[in-house]
């Protein structure tokens, strides 16, 4: 049982959980191959040369930093929930330090979507959900935003 099935209110109903989308983990993959590639490259072409050892300080930092960002997206992978009842909508993100967002629908002003190009590819965004008296909260990589958006709407124009 997850955040959003322990905080419903007596008679309330999940009506959609979003997702995050493992794209999310690109970035860090991507880091982390480039520092190895760095590192190998440097290790064994330069081997004995002064460049050697900057290049393979290089690697490594950008090799330690792909890791420590592969870290940090698993633990918002699987730390984040993003629910739609019937009467709230109920967002939390964070193990240690937690973030977390209950809005009635009736205090929903607007669900916005941003999608960059491989967002739009590969069906992930982020969603700013605003409220009235200016709450105003992001969640980046949310898989099949427009889904998650059209659901809100639906159920905002249902109650």
């Amino acid at each position: 049982m997850g955040y959003v099935e322990q905080n419903l209110m007596p008679g309330e109903q999940v009506i959609y959980k979003a997702k995050l989308h493992w794209a999310m983990f690109i970035d860090p993959l991507v880091r982390i191959l480039l520092g190895l590639a760095i590192l190998v490259v440097f290790v064994t072409l330069y081997s004995g040369e002064a460049t050697a050892s900057y290049g393979a300080i290089f690697g490594g930092l950008l090799l330690f930093a792909g890791v420590l960002q592969l870290l940090a997206a698993v633990t918002r992978f699987f730390t984040t929930e993003f629910g739609l009842t019937d009467r709230r909508i109920i967002a939390k993100t964070g193990a240690i330090r937690r973030v977390s967002l209950e809005l009635l629908l009736q205090k929903v002003e607007s669900v916005t979507v941003d999608q960059p190009l491989l967002g739009r590819m590969l069906n992930y965004g982020t969603i700013t959900v605003t409220g009235t008296g200016g709450t105003k909260q992001r969640f980046p990589h949310i898989a099949d935003p427009m889904e998650l958006r059209r659901r809100v709407n639906t159920q905002i124009s249902g109650a």
